[in-house]
């Protein structure tokens, strides 16, 4: 089989077979991923139902780099569904602050996202949050099993959702592993209508497959324009993807491209001034036709001051923006996808551009790290124990 007019053996000479296969295959992860929350659903129904029987419950939700950015996505559908205040705390910032993020007194659902669950601030963000909170439900969202996070020990209510083994991905960059478990998450925020929600499944699996069947040619050739910065911006949901979208462009690239994240509005504020004639602009935007508003004027206004070599915007259905050089459309339909599954299948472009242009600059998209600065796994963090 081939993938990007690219075989496998090819594939595998470039350093890319993990990769492209962990792209291409998350159309079919994501009906697995609804078909395994369905199949859980009892028992991750009592778990919630033990947790938020408590008034006052906080719901933080946690991990880090990518794993944080799912977080970011999934506030708003926890705290519309749950009904809950619900938070995203980067596991990075619970171990060196706990102390502004967590009360002895409140009861505590924290929901840690992982691939592996090795990186050792995993771990280390539950056992804080357990010494911190006199109450804690413990939902660990992970790709494996065998991970330290999954079989952390603790007296606190816990329960782990595993994902399907395809979406513990061997490359060093989290592609299926960062939208499966953002739908899991979506899945489970919205247990109590998971039987309505296969429709949505179906749609992010036929926008998936524009952009990876058709769509491709075309992020190859955005790749292979000279840009040197690339921006990302998004709104609401879509503004985690905007960070973990610049965040896989500068992992695939060996940070060879410098890259930028912000909301639309807050792009406004000063960041804008990262523009240059060597920077690609990316437009994420919403089909909320409120924030839309918003979107098109800064795109609007990205005629004032330096130009950039090249915007290009992703978007449910064709919008008239004179500005952009490129487009991609997700339907030719009126709209269909709410906007809280959006972020899943918006990541795609940039995990594509990231896969291509790694392969322009001569990097192997499964190990791109020359150097060895960033790894699958990250090491070296030393714990130290929390002073209370």
């Amino acid at each position: 089989m081939k993938i990007w007019n690219l075989t496998e053996d090819e594939l595998e000479q470039l350093g890319a077979r993990h990769t492209a296969a962990e792209i291409y295959g998350q159309p079919a992860l994501w009906r697995k991923v609804y078909e395994k929350v369905s199949a859980e659903k009892g028992r991750i129904s009592a778990f919630l139902q033990k947790a938020t029987r408590h008034q006052c419950l906080r719901v933080v939700l946690t991990g880090a780099g990518t794993s944080a950015y799912i977080g970011l996505s999934l506030t708003g559908v926890f705290s519309r569904h749950v009904k809950k205040f619900t938070t995203a705390i980067p596991t990075t910032d619970l171990v060196t602050h706990a102390h502004d993020y967590l009360d002895r007194q409140t009861p505590t659902l924290l929901i840690s996202f992982a691939r592996s669950g090795n990186s050792p601030e995993s771990v280390a963000a539950a056992a804080i949050t357990d010494s911190f909170c006199d109450t804690v439900y413990h939902l660990i969202i992970t790709c494996d099993a065998n991970g330290a996070l999954a079989n952390f020990g603790t007296t606190s209510e816990k329960l782990v959702f595993v994902l399907p083994s395809e979406a513990n991905d061997q490359s060093l960059a989290m592609t299926g592993s960062y939208s499966g478990m953002l739908l899991a998450g979506l899945l489970i925020g919205r247990l109590h209508e998971l039987e309505k929600l296969p429709p949505q499944v179906e749609i992010l699996e036929t926008y998936a497959g524009k952009l990876l069947n058709s769509c491709w040619g075309d992020i190859k050739m955005l790749a292979d324009i000279g840009f040197q910065r690339a921006v990302f911006l998004g709104s609401g949901p879509m503004y985690g993807t905007a960070i973990e979208s610049q965040l896989k462009l500068q992992e695939l690239t060996d940070g060879k491209i410098i890259c930028k994240h912000d909301s639309f509005l807050g792009f406004r504020h000063g960041p804008k001034a990262v523009v240059d004639e060597k920077t690609l602009v990316f437009f994420l935007f919403s089909n909320n036709s409120h924030v839309l508003k918003y979107e098109r004027d800064l795109v609007k206004a990205m005629g004032n001051g330096h130009k950039a070599l090249c915007q290009a915007g992703l978007m449910e259905t064709a919008e008239n923006l004179p500005n952009l050089d490129h487009t991609f459309s997700l339907s030719e339909d009126v709209k269909h996808l709410e906007e809280e599954f959006l972020p899943v299948v918006s990541i795609l472009p940039a995990q594509m551009l990231g896969f291509f242009k790694s392969l322009q600059l001569g990097l192997s998209p499964d190990r791109p790290s020359v150097s060895g600065a960033i790894s699958r796994v990250v090491e070296g963090v030393v714990i130290y124990p929390f002073e209370q």
